[in-house]
């Protein structure tokens, strides 16, 4: 049983996303654009792009193309940082408000379904287990690195 455990934990995610995709495809996003987005409105706007790549889980060069079609499609904004002029702040525009409410409302339907028939207190439950997990992950990958 404890060997399927990690197997299921790498294949929840793809689950998951796969079926806001496919809800979202309507919408001409793709995966990297919506969660793009997705982050930065949950962030907050004005967020710099490494930090924006860092929550994302993505390397800052690899987010580049993506805020570069972002922008393209003016649902993004790009300008200097006033302390740092290397680094690139990102702004939603106005033009990304109805799209992030769609976004969020297939989330959220989405995120009920794939709860469905768990308690609230499972839940709390399922989300405290799932932070010790990730958190000895991240121990590891600290004392790994460090030797």
């Amino acid at each position: 049983m404890h060997q399927n455990i990690g197997f299921r934990l790498s294949r929840l995610p793809r689950l998951w996303r796969a079926i806001i995709d496919r809800r979202l495809a309507p919408l001409g996003l793709t995966q990297t654009r919506w969660i793009t987005l997705y982050h930065l409105w949950r962030l907050g706007d004005g967020q710099p792009q490494c930090d924006l790549a860092r929550a994302i889980g993505v390397e800052a060069p690899s987010l580049v193309r993506t805020l570069d079609q972002l922008s393209d499609q003016g649902l993004i904004e790009r300008c200097p940082c006033d302390q740092d002029r290397r680094t690139k702040r990102v702004f939603l525009t106005t033009a990304a408000t109805p799209l992030l409410e769609q976004i969020d409302e297939v989330v959220t339907q989405a995120r009920r379904e794939m709860l469905a028939g768990l308690s609230e207190e499972e839940i709390q439950h399922l989300d405290a287990l799932l932070e010790h997990i990730e958190n000895n992950g991240l121990t590891i990958q600290a004392r790994e690195s460090e030797g």
